[in-house]
């Protein structure tokens, strides 16, 4: 897939010259940004840097023309090229490229919206609004139309609490969502709802939803969250990380065709429907994210169905020797939501022998090994492809030398082949992930120094419980060439011990 985005970059790349003679994506420099942006009441603009392989340079370059032209006349979009303007970028602290900032009277603040034509038309239009628009009853249907979600609060009187509780809502989620408010009678009638109502007008499944709970903040976002997700809907890069902050589970069912899709989608949609606000359902497509299913546990074999909760690192592949039914669907979908269900944790193997200076720890020995409460437990955590886990690997062979036979344990774990438990406080963000987890309390205390031996030992002897070295194979003895030599209050009480004396560090 990285493969695949890079060369869908350089395509576009080679297609940018001809694009620019008629784009309606505005080009700024260090002479025009400065008036753009103020005299611009709203605008977005992409820092970019040409030549960027990253996936999104190759899907948000030809979204960005599109919603440029659609939004032409109302919303300008521009954007920078940092390789160039260096000054502007540096200034606005642009973290990496392509980032998108949101002007409004000059001042920036990050976009938030998903990185496609329309989520980006419709990102800006809702910025251009007020967080609750005013509507008379004429205008109701045009505006419950105008984007795929609209929520409208039928009332009384635009004062009073109930108003106060919609309007709360709506100034915290006005970038995710339109909101109208009216206190026209005509609108209530004409949309059979009896003031104070709010409805959720959308461009999926059943078209919209009235809500039925007390008129207070709380009750009305979960009406929103719950209602504006399709029951079932694809998912991808650029929409998980909506699905993960919702904060429900996800249940996917991978596809490989769109027989598949048809057939299997006829039997989950049911099990969808039952557990509406309590997991969000989609679909994947196998063919471009397969991989995924690797992360759940799976075979790539397809169909197939897993349920993940993202937040909590838990994963729930479905038996793949059983077909998939409505009923065992549900079955299991429940007992995933009852919490009866053990999560899956992938594991090698356990090493036959494990008595080497560096401990091997899987999956199902994380627990045993690192949580150990009488030793410090020093932890790799490492991909076998990644450049910078070989790099390190003979440097910590050598820490567990330098610690074998003492309280200290250094380990390593391959984490493209073991989950973490369910109990683990985080995530892995990237390779390789060095960690401490402290005697005594199991506290863990992150590595973000120098890759070296010294550094390495420095670490552990600062930040480790069982710090007593008498006890070890080797005197460690950190100081100055000055003190190298008095070396007796180190090595009291050791026999037959190696001195290692490390200088100036």
């Amino acid at each position: 897939m990285r493969v695949a985005a890079i060369f869908a970059a350089f395509a576009f790349l080679g297609a940018t010259a001809a694009a620019d003679a008629k784009s309606d994506v505005v080009s700024l420099t260090k002479d025009t940004f400065s008036k753009f942006v103020q005299e611009k009441k709203l605008s977005l603009i992409e820092f970019f840097a040409p030549g960027c392989g990253h996936w999104y340079f190759a899907a948000l370059a030809p979204a960005y023309e599109v919603a440029a032209t659609e939004l032409k006349d109302k919303i300008p979009i521009a954007k920078v090229d940092c390789t160039v303007e260096t000054e502007i970028c540096e200034q606005l602290a642009v973290p990496g490229y392509p980032t998108l900032k949101v002007f409004r009277d000059g001042k920036p603040s990050d976009y938030n919206g998903a990185r496609k034509a329309d989520s980006i038309v419709s990102y800006m239009k809702k910025q251009a609004l007020p967080a609750v628009s005013v509507l008379t009853a004429d205008k109701v249907e045009e505006f419950a139309s105008s984007d795929r979600v609209v929520v409208i609060g039928f009332f009384p009187s635009l004062e009073g609490a109930d108003f106060a509780a919609f309007n709360n809502v709506a100034n915290q989620h006005r970038d995710d969502f339109l909101f109208g408010a009216t206190e026209d009678d005509a609108a209530a009638t004409a949309n059979a709802i009896s003031a104070p109502g709010i409805v959720l007008f959308k461009k999926f499944d059943e078209g919209k939803n009235v809500f039925s709970g007390k008129f207070e903040a709380e009750a009305i976002v979960d009406f929103v969250k719950e209602n504006s997700v399709p029951l079932m809907d694809e998912i991808g890069p650029e929409t998980y990380g909506d699905y993960v902050e919702r904060g429900l589970p996800i249940a996917y069912l991978f596809y490989s065709n769109d027989e598949e899709r048809t057939t299997y989608g006829a039997e989950v949609e049911p099990v969808a429907a039952e557990f509406k606000g309590k997991v969000s359902f989609v679909y994947i497509d196998a063919n471009k994210f397969g991989g995924h299913g690797n992360n759940l546990n799976l075979k790539s074999e397809w169909p197939a169905f897993a349920v993940q909760e993202a937040k909590k690192n838990l994963k729930y592949p479905y038996d793949q020797s059983k077909k998939i039914t409505k009923d065992t669907d549900s079955t299991f979908v429940k007992s995933v939501v009852d919490g009866t269900l053990e999560p899956s944790l992938k594991s090698a193997p356990v090493p036959e022998s494990n008595d080497g200076p560096v401990a091997v720890v899987v999956g199902s020995t994380f627990e045993q090994i690192v949580l150990d409460t009488t030793k410090d437990v020093f932890i790799e955590l490492y991909d076998p492809w990644c450049g910078h886990c070989k790099k390190l690997a003979p440097i910590w062979d050598e820490l567990g030398e330098k610690f074998k036979g003492s309280n200290v344990i250094i380990a390593k774990m391959d984490a493209t082949e073991n989950d973490l438990p369910a109990s683990s406080p985080y995530r892995i963000e990237g390779f390789p992930t060095l960690k401490l987890y402290k005697a005594n309390s199991n506290e863990i205390v992150d590595y973000d120094g120098d890759r070296t031996l010294i550094s390495l030992i420095d670490f552990v002897k600062k930040n480790g419980v069982k710090r007593n070295f008498n006890q070890c194979p080797y005197v460690l003895y950190l100081g100055s060439k000055d003190s190298a030599n008095n070396t007796s209050a180190h090595s009291q009480g050791s026999v037959n011990m190696k001195t290692e004396v490390l200088l100036n560090l």
